[in-house]
């Protein structure tokens, strides 16, 4: 199995204008400006709106697209949990199961760590969870089937330098498991391209 969505993360990378998962393989290491341009075009001044709209599809992005709704609902549980919003929201998105198998190198980007969840190769306390969104709680121990600890590519990611594990996970390569330590704080996620959680959050506030 492999991604089958390189055209639409290009896409969005130009798009936004930033390699928003820092992948060698991005648009912007060659052309940096947008689909559909012919030619590189001066930056124009975004209004505060504009910043925000940018900031939540840049997240929204980074995290395989997730859909409008579903990503208006985690802005609802931040500003419901206590303590800093914007650090929830960025708790909420790490928390999610595609997200912990991608922090864990099970797969070499978010759109195809949402695959080998909605397929069923992931376990999760050694049951199989096929819902991408499914929340991880600290402690749980992610794993994945055997037909799927076996594949090339998994094994291709796992071995991959483009990335180092965050501190918030623990993995056993060879096992094809790990645990998830804990929830991170947004500064402890290691985004290749500056997130602002802060705009997100005022964007869904207006």
């Amino acid at each position: 199995m492999s991604d089958k969505r390189p055209t639409s993360k290009h896409k969005l990378d130009r798009r936004l204008g930033v390699n928003t998962w820092g992948r060698p393989k991005s648009p912007l290491n060659k052309r940096e400006y947008g689909p559909g341009q012919h030619g590189p075009q001066k930056s124009r001044k975004l209004s505060d709106y504009g910043k925000q709209l940018m900031a939540k599809q840049k997240l929204k992005g980074y995290y395989a697209n997730i859909g409008e709704r579903a990503f208006r609902r985690l802005y609802a549980e931040a500003i419901r949990l206590t303590g800093d919003s914007s650090d929830n929201l960025i708790g909420l998105l790490e928390s999610r199961l595609d997200a912990v198998v991608y922090r864990m190198k099970f797969a070499a980007t978010p759109f195809a760590a949402r695959q080998y969840v909605s397929h069923g190769h992931v376990l999760v306390n050694g049951k199989r969870v096929t819902i991408s969104s499914f929340k991880v709680s600290a402690g749980d121990e992610i794993s994945l089937t055997p037909k799927a600890a076996n594949m090339a590519h998994i094994q291709l990611a796992c071995d991959s330098a483009e990335r180092d594990l965050p501190e918030y996970v623990e993995v056993d390569a060879k096992a094809k498991k790990g645990k998830f330590i804990r929830v991170p704080k947004k500064d402890e996620v290691p985004y290749p391209v500056q997130m602002e959680p802060n705009l997100v959050i005022e964007f869904y506030s207006r």
